[in-house]
């Protein structure tokens, strides 16, 4: 067993005993390089399979849910805390670059919702993209996507967190853009991509000033710092949160960086579903979890701008599922406002309150946007205008969808109730009582679009063209795996129960190599959760009154209207035509400077350089070639060809001239040699 003795925030002395897992903490790297391994076998192999590269990738994920289930049962019931790496290459002479994997509370958890919901939507993918036109190449990058996450979550220090979370919008880039030959698509992810590389600059710096500061990566080390208060590192935390932070927008789709998330819809949606639940938007809340000592500790002066910010991001960037006649752009303005009561929660020192809602988010939002998946096979579309009434024809999909939504809204005993309701505690316990109100009106709205989804999607009567079906059972299967823990699992995290010596999710997820210092509630605050659950409870009944009546049209049933808000809604804030803007004005003025240079500097310069040496090129052709070298060998080649031409005269043949010849300077000779003697 291993013990970690460190101060808490309080001041307390508190000791974690853990163990290292053993062979299952030791050897978890293997998690990490296996989708690695199963990208190259699609790639090689995955044509000539029967689900065409499919079976890799399950089997990869399969493997990986059972090692981190095993991981997550000996964190339970024996803590586990462990961390391995191998050294990559040395900067200088103390700073290293180090490859490995952490097994924590953190991470384990992290292993596991990737690897199952990852599994879950892989499963789930193979009926959905059946008789599509790239099916090994979509699980090809899929499988990076997963890998990349893994890859993150498991990262010891910024470096690897930066590679995982490079690959991840890689992955997402080539997956958004799935059906490129449609411009639309390609924008999207070029959007999104484009989106993040601003917001990346940011977690780079941030890394640099970490590796700079403390002469490591590592995030252990970081926080030991933090937690001790090291005063090289108290100098610069508020920059350094800061940068992080900014970095964290863009993943997690922050206000203003949320633009990008509904155009990524374009891509099918077992993508919207992984990147939603378990990947991509989760990983700037996990990168805020992971440094949480660094802003509990000493970037203390940054959190109430960063509450700001999850509080706009909850509430007003869940308004604008309001509006949205897109069933999957519903889903992801709804992602993008859980996010902000993800964030808004890590900010407030609600370390637990965030990372439980991050967990059981990816249940229930998987379930929504796979059911919604199934709603889209079958109708041929994605507007709501074109769907109603499917109950009748989907049941699987009309039940599971439904608990997914009970979830998402915060009813009692649905997962998401639990986990919301200690959001809303954190947020008063550490005097946040304005932006707790605004979380409360935020479970109004949820609970209100999410009604006005399911009424529109499956009651009335069918308002589009063609013969709906449910969906097959490889597509059923996952709704009903997902829907159990989107029911339950909010279970494992009631204040005050615990399940008999192991504690309950606030204490596994507490194994790490710190303590965190976050508030836990004793026992059930029921008087914030009635009022939490009476939010989302007239939520319901305001979209029941309003949607639940059937029409003649879809669009008489949503002809509910809010002067100027729901229009402002619908230009989603001008915050698209503001960034557009702004392109614009740095791309223009830019445009026209480098053509400026191009036409004047560059190509000035290299027409000077054509000219000069055009200029050479006859000197050195007409005067030295031609009239120098050329002349000089011509001038030897005339004089020879004529000395030949006058030797091969002497040359008649006759043997009487050459022995005249030869006779003549015979005499020429002797008398020569008389007369010069």
């Amino acid at each position: 067993m291993t013990n970690f003795l460190l101060a808490a925030a309080e001041e307390e002395v508190h000791e974690i005993v853990a163990g290292t897992g053993g062979f299952f903490g030791e050897y978890a790297w293997i998690m990490l390089v296996l989708p690695w391994i199963a990208v190259l076998g699609i790639i090689f192999f995955g044509k000539r399979m029967k689900y065409l590269g499919a079976e890799i990738a399950i089997a990869m994920l399969a493997f990986n849910t059972i090692w981190s289930t095993i991981l997550f049962v000996l964190n339970i019931t024996k803590g586990v805390v462990y961390e391995g790496a191998v050294v990559i290459a040395e900067i200088g002479s103390d700073l290293v670059f180090e490859l490995g994997w952490v097994v924590d509370g953190l991470s384990i958890m992290m292993y596991f919702v990737v690897s199952f919901v990852g599994l879950v939507i892989f499963i789930y993918a193979v009926g959905y993209m059946e008789g599509d036109v790239r099916v090994t190449w979509f699980f090809a990058a899929f499988t990076i996507f997963a890998g990349s996450m893994l890859v993150l979550v498991g990262a010891p220090n910024l470096v690897q967190l930066i590679i995982g979370w490079e690959g991840v919008g890689l992955a997402s880039y080539l997956l958004i853009g799935h059906y490129w030959e449609k411009k639309e698509n390609s924008s999207a992810g070029m959007k999104a991509f484009y989106t993040n590389k601003v917001a990346d600059v940011g977690l780079i710096i941030g890394a640099i000033m970490v590796g700079a500061t403390l002469g490591t990566f590592r995030f252990s080390e970081l926080s030991r710092a933090a937690v001790e208060h090291a005063d090289d590192l108290a100098l610069v935390a508020g920059m350094i949160g800061a940068l992080l932070f900014f970095g964290a927008m863009g993943k997690s789709a922050q206000f203003p960086f949320h633009i990008w998330l509904p155009d990524a819809m374009a891509g099918p949606t077992p993508v919207s579903a992984l990147m939603h639940a378990a990947t991509m938007v989760t990983a700037g809340v996990y990168l805020m979890a992971r440094t949480f000592p660094l802003y509990q500790n000493l970037a203390e002066d940054i959190r109430p701008w960063m509450v700001a910010i999850g509080a706009i991001t909850l509430f007003a960037m869940g308004l604008l599922a309001l509006v949205a006649n897109d069933i999957k752009k519903v889903l992801a303005y709804s992602t993008v406002s859980q996010l902000g009561y993800m964030m808004t929660a890590v900010a407030a020192g609600g370390y637990t309150a965030g990372v439980f809602h991050l967990f059981t988010h990816a249940f229930f939002k998987a379930l929504l946007f796979l059911g919604a998946g199934s709603v889209i096979h079958a109708v041929h579309s994605n507007n709501m205008s074109d769907m109603g009434g499917l109950r009748k024809v989907m049941p699987r999909t009309y039940w599971t969808f439904l608990i997914g939504s009970l979830a998402l809204a915060g009813i009692l005993p649905f997962a998401g109730f639990w986990s919301k309701d200690e959001i809303l505690v954190t947020l008063g316990h550490e005097g946040y009582t304005a932006v707790m109100w605004i979380a409360i009106a935020g479970a109004f709205v949820t609970a209100f679009y999410m009604t006005r989804a399911v009424t529109l999607t499956f009651w009335g009567t069918y308002k589009g063209h063609g013969h709906p079906h449910e969906s097959k059972p490889i597509m059923t299967v996952p709704l009903i795996t997902l829907a159990v823990p989107a029911a339950i699992i909010g279970l494992l995290n009631i204040p005050g129960v615990e399940f008999g010596n192991t504690g309950n999710f606030t204490t596994w997820l507490g194994m790490r190599e710190v303590v965190m210092g976050d508030h836990h509630a004793s026992a059930p605050d029921w008087g914030m959760a009635a009022i939490g659950l009476g939010a989302a409870v007239l939520g319901i009944l305001a979209g029941l009154a309003l949607y639940a009546r059937d029409r003649a049209t879809q669009q008489e049933r949503d002809e509910f209207e809010i002067p100027v808000l729901y229009p402002l809604l619908r230009r989603k804030y001008y915050m698209d035509d503001a960034a557009l803007g702004l392109v614009w004005l740095i791309k223009a003025p830019f445009a026209n400077a480098i053509n400026w240079i191009n036409d004047y500097i560059i190509d000035g310069m290299v027409n000077t350089v054509g000219f000069v040496t055009s200029g050479l090129a006859h000197l050195v052709y007409g005067g030295l070639d031609q009239r120098g070298i050329d002349l000089g060998f011509n001038a030897m080649a005339y004089g020879s060809g004529g000395s030949g031409e006058r030797l091969r005269r002497l040359q008649t043949g006759q043997l009487q001239q050459y022995a005249s010849v030869f006779v003549g300077a015979a005499v020429m000779f002797v008398i020569g040699f008389v007369l010069f003697r």
